[in-house]
């Protein structure tokens, strides 16, 4: 007798391969609405941050606008390089630098900064240290989605407008190396004289040893306009840095250094090493 050959059931096999496939193009929740480079994912390409306006900057482009209470803020404060033009610092709230996912959605506090120099559009910015050339004379700041829509809030975009004034006037002589640097353009970061010269006011001593901070660190109540000095001791090489003063002094292996400043401007502050990357206190001035 002949021997009987199983039959294949070819036709079920690839029926259930196709509702698979089906299946799987259904679940990937369709095509993304926006570009989103390698390294993002679908939900930054929603454009689910704030709400798109008809409205556009000075660019051409859309304002996405965001309640007061939500939305970034940013501030600049710039000094004289030494070989010409501004070294600009950008000081922002509710808000981070994304480089790595520029072109993807919007989400609210990401992004970058534009740069307009004397009304133009010159550059981008992905962090919050950059350089303007010489010759400029006002520097605006604007921040952006990651999708290149500006952020904006009741259809005004977030920016800050910075005047930059010559750093020495056209018949000045020469500076001597003995000279200070000039003053930042921003008023509320003006150089503090001597500290011989004002009053005390209060005086914090900090040690690091390692990285412990003693004493340990927390927030340092101040009143607007009160003088305050720090003494810090490191046992270590390092630099104190006075976060949105501007303000830093070297610190050598177990010789105090002395930073004094007036509280001439409102918020909070953070005082951290350099090198170290230790927050020592926080000034928080009201």
């Amino acid at each position: 007798m002949p021997r009987l050959t199983p039959r294949r059931r070819t036709a079920p096999l690839v029926a259930a391969a196709l509702a698979a496939v089906l299946l799987l193009a259904a679940g990937c929740g369709g095509r993304a609405t926006t570009h989103h480079k390698p390294g993002t994912g679908h939900e930054q390409a929603t454009d689910a941050g704030g709400t798109l306006l008809a409205a556009r900057d000075d660019s051409g482009h859309r304002l996405r606008d965001l309640p007061a209470a939500d939305a970034p803020t940013v501030r600049a404060e710039a000094r004289p390089d030494t070989e010409g033009g501004w070294n600009v610092h950008l000081t922002v709230e509710r808000f981070r630098f994304t480089p790595e996912s520029t072109g993807g959605g919007a989400l609210a506090g990401r992004g970058h900064a534009r740069l307009l120099v004397d009304g133009r559009e010159t550059a981008r910015a992905y962090g919050p240290w950059f350089h303007v050339p010489p010759g400029a004379r006002t520097l605006t700041v604007r921040l952006y989605a990651d999708d290149h829509t500006a952020w904006s809030v009741a259809g005004a975009p977030v920016q800050t407008t910075l005047p930059l004034a010559p750093a020495t006037a056209p018949d000045s002589t020469p500076a001597s190396p003995s000279t200070p640097p000039s003053p930042p353009a921003t008023s509320s970061s003006t150089v503090d004289p001597d500290p011989a010269s004002t009053p005390a006011g209060r005086t914090l001593d900090i040690r690091v040893t390692g990285s412990t901070v003693t004493p340990a660190p927390s927030r340092v109540e101040l009143r607007k306009g009160e003088r305050i000095t720090l003494r810090v001791t490191s046992d270590r090489a390092d630099t104190v840095h006075v976060h949105g003063y501007d303000r830093e002094a070297a610190l050598a292996p177990g010789t105090p250094a002395t930073l004094a400043l007036t509280a001439d401007r409102t918020g909070l502050f953070e005082v951290e090493t350099h090198e170290s990357g230790l927050v020592l206190t926080q000034l928080v001035v009201r």
